[in-house]
Protein backbone atom coordinates (compact mmCIF):
# COMPACT_ATOMS: atom_id res chain seq x y z
CA UNK A 1 0.00 0.00 0.00
CA UNK A 2 2.83 2.21 0.61
CA UNK A 3 4.04 2.25 -3.05
CA UNK A 4 0.64 3.15 -4.33
CA UNK A 5 0.62 6.24 -1.87
CA UNK A 6 3.76 7.16 -2.93
CA UNK A 7 2.88 7.16 -6.88
CA UNK A 8 0.10 9.97 -5.71
CA UNK A 9 2.87 11.98 -4.45
CA UNK A 10 4.89 12.16 -7.76
CA UNK A 11 5.17 15.14 -9.43
CA UNK A 12 3.76 14.37 -13.26
CA UNK A 13 4.44 17.49 -14.44
CA UNK A 14 8.20 17.33 -13.97
CA UNK A 15 7.44 13.73 -15.31
CA UNK A 16 6.41 15.64 -18.68
CA UNK A 17 9.12 17.88 -18.75
CA UNK A 18 11.91 15.27 -18.26
CA UNK A 19 10.18 13.30 -21.09
CA UNK A 20 10.11 15.93 -23.32
CA UNK A 21 13.47 17.12 -22.30
CA UNK A 22 14.38 13.50 -22.95
CA UNK A 23 12.90 13.53 -26.72
CA UNK A 24 14.53 16.88 -27.47
CA UNK A 25 17.96 15.01 -26.30
CA UNK A 26 17.05 12.14 -28.55
CA UNK A 27 16.53 13.92 -31.54
CA UNK A 28 19.33 16.42 -31.39
CA UNK A 29 21.88 13.04 -31.21
CA UNK A 30 20.00 11.71 -34.02
CA UNK A 31 20.54 14.86 -35.89
CA UNK A 32 24.05 15.06 -35.12
CA UNK A 33 24.73 11.55 -36.00
CA UNK A 34 23.03 12.04 -39.28
CA UNK A 35 25.27 15.25 -39.77
CA UNK A 36 28.56 13.39 -39.40
CA UNK A 37 27.48 10.77 -41.07
CA UNK A 38 26.52 12.84 -44.25
CA UNK A 39 30.08 14.97 -43.73
CA UNK A 40 31.96 11.52 -43.69
CA UNK A 41 29.69 10.51 -46.84
CA UNK A 42 28.36 7.27 -45.24
CA UNK A 43 25.20 6.35 -46.12
CA UNK A 44 22.56 4.69 -43.94
CA UNK A 45 19.62 2.57 -44.76
CA UNK A 46 17.17 5.32 -43.72
CA UNK A 47 18.89 7.77 -46.11
CA UNK A 48 19.14 5.43 -48.62
CA UNK A 49 15.17 4.65 -48.96
CA UNK A 50 15.16 8.09 -48.81
CA UNK A 51 16.88 8.95 -51.84
CA UNK A 52 15.82 6.01 -53.66
CA UNK A 53 12.17 7.65 -52.80
CA UNK A 54 13.35 10.66 -53.98
CA UNK A 55 14.62 9.36 -57.47
CA UNK A 56 11.67 7.62 -57.88
CA UNK A 57 9.47 10.92 -57.52
CA UNK A 58 11.98 12.19 -59.97
CA UNK A 59 11.69 9.60 -62.63
CA UNK A 60 7.87 9.89 -62.03
CA UNK A 61 7.44 13.75 -62.30
CA UNK A 62 9.54 13.65 -65.68
CA UNK A 63 7.35 10.56 -67.51
CA UNK A 64 4.25 12.13 -66.24
CA UNK A 65 6.15 15.14 -68.22
CA UNK A 66 6.40 13.17 -71.42
CA UNK A 67 3.12 11.71 -71.48
CA UNK A 68 1.57 15.33 -71.25
CA UNK A 69 3.95 16.50 -74.24
CA UNK A 70 2.98 13.19 -76.20
CA UNK A 71 -0.47 13.80 -75.36
CA UNK A 72 -0.83 18.02 -76.68
CA UNK A 73 1.11 16.12 -79.88
CA UNK A 74 -1.52 14.07 -80.26
CA UNK A 75 -4.47 15.96 -79.83
CA UNK A 76 -2.86 18.48 -82.51
CA UNK A 77 -2.26 15.93 -84.78
CA UNK A 78 -6.13 14.83 -83.73
CA UNK A 79 -7.30 18.11 -84.81
CA UNK A 80 -5.03 18.45 -87.79
CA UNK A 81 -6.87 15.45 -88.89
CA UNK A 82 -10.32 16.39 -88.14
CA UNK A 83 -10.09 19.52 -90.08
CA UNK A 84 -8.52 17.64 -93.09
CA UNK A 85 -11.61 15.17 -93.04
CA UNK A 86 -14.03 18.14 -92.42
CA UNK A 87 -12.86 19.90 -95.53
CA UNK A 88 -12.30 16.35 -97.74
CA UNK A 89 -16.51 16.16 -96.31
CA UNK A 90 -17.28 19.72 -98.04
CA UNK A 91 -15.53 18.79 -100.99
CA UNK A 92 -17.13 15.73 -101.67
CA UNK A 93 -20.88 17.31 -100.84
CA UNK A 94 -19.81 20.25 -103.27
CA UNK A 95 -19.04 17.45 -105.76
CA UNK A 96 -22.47 15.55 -104.82
CA UNK A 97 -24.46 18.62 -105.78
CA UNK A 98 -22.26 19.18 -108.45
CA UNK A 99 -23.31 16.54 -109.93
CA UNK A 100 -27.11 16.33 -109.02
CA UNK A 101 -27.23 19.81 -110.48
CA UNK A 102 -25.83 18.49 -113.63
CA UNK A 103 -27.79 15.00 -113.89
CA UNK A 104 -30.68 16.81 -113.26
CA UNK A 105 -30.26 19.85 -116.25
CA UNK A 106 -29.32 16.99 -118.59
CA UNK A 107 -32.97 15.30 -118.03
CA UNK A 108 -34.43 18.43 -118.43
CA UNK A 109 -32.82 19.89 -121.45
CA UNK A 110 -32.77 16.17 -122.88
CA UNK A 111 -36.54 15.58 -122.17
CA UNK A 112 -36.89 19.53 -123.74
CA UNK A 113 -35.20 18.02 -126.84
CA UNK A 114 -37.12 15.08 -127.34
CA UNK A 115 -40.65 17.18 -126.74
CA UNK A 116 -39.45 19.67 -129.74
CA UNK A 117 -38.15 16.85 -132.08
CA UNK A 118 -42.28 15.28 -131.24
CA UNK A 119 -41.41 12.28 -129.79
CA UNK A 120 -43.99 10.56 -128.17
CA UNK A 121 -44.35 11.84 -124.60
CA UNK A 122 -46.55 10.26 -122.02
CA UNK A 123 -48.78 12.94 -118.92
CA UNK A 124 -46.11 10.62 -116.16
CA UNK A 125 -42.50 12.21 -118.24
CA UNK A 126 -44.07 15.80 -118.19
CA UNK A 127 -45.00 15.49 -114.74
CA UNK A 128 -41.35 13.67 -113.83
CA UNK A 129 -39.82 16.52 -115.81
CA UNK A 130 -41.51 18.88 -113.69
CA UNK A 131 -41.24 17.70 -110.99
CA UNK A 132 -37.26 17.48 -111.19
CA UNK A 133 -37.40 20.71 -112.07
CA UNK A 134 -38.47 21.76 -109.02
CA UNK A 135 -36.07 19.67 -107.01
CA UNK A 136 -33.41 21.34 -109.68
CA UNK A 137 -34.80 25.25 -108.62
CA UNK A 138 -34.63 23.80 -104.75
CA UNK A 139 -30.90 22.48 -104.51
CA UNK A 140 -29.70 26.37 -106.76
CA UNK A 141 -31.73 27.86 -104.38
CA UNK A 142 -29.94 25.77 -101.22
CA UNK A 143 -26.81 26.44 -102.70
CA UNK A 144 -27.14 30.12 -103.30
CA UNK A 145 -26.48 29.35 -107.45
CA UNK A 146 -28.65 31.04 -110.05
CA UNK A 147 -30.75 29.07 -112.98
CA UNK A 148 -29.90 30.34 -116.50
CA UNK A 149 -29.46 26.94 -118.17
CA UNK A 150 -32.69 25.27 -118.14
CA UNK A 151 -35.31 28.06 -118.11
CA UNK A 152 -35.89 28.02 -121.67
CA UNK A 153 -36.19 24.52 -121.91
CA UNK A 154 -39.17 24.62 -119.40
CA UNK A 155 -41.05 26.95 -120.87
CA UNK A 156 -40.67 25.11 -124.05
CA UNK A 157 -41.94 22.08 -121.75
CA UNK A 158 -44.82 24.17 -120.02
CA UNK A 159 -45.95 24.91 -123.22
CA UNK A 160 -46.36 21.59 -124.86
CA UNK A 161 -47.53 20.27 -121.69
CA UNK A 162 -50.82 23.07 -121.59
CA UNK A 163 -51.22 22.36 -125.28
CA UNK A 164 -51.25 18.48 -124.65
CA UNK A 165 -53.80 19.24 -121.54
CA UNK A 166 -56.10 21.42 -123.87
CA UNK A 167 -55.71 18.67 -126.71
CA UNK A 168 -56.72 15.88 -124.00
CA UNK A 169 -54.40 14.02 -123.27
Amino acid sequence: MNEIIELTKINFSSVFISMFVIFIGVKTIVSLLEWGINKLGLETKWMRKQREEHDLLIQTSQGLSSLQEQHEKEVARSTLRDEEISNDIKKLTQMFVDKEIDDMRWEINNFATNVSEGKPCNKDSFKHCIHVYEKYEKILEENGLENGEVEISMELINEVYKQKLKEGF
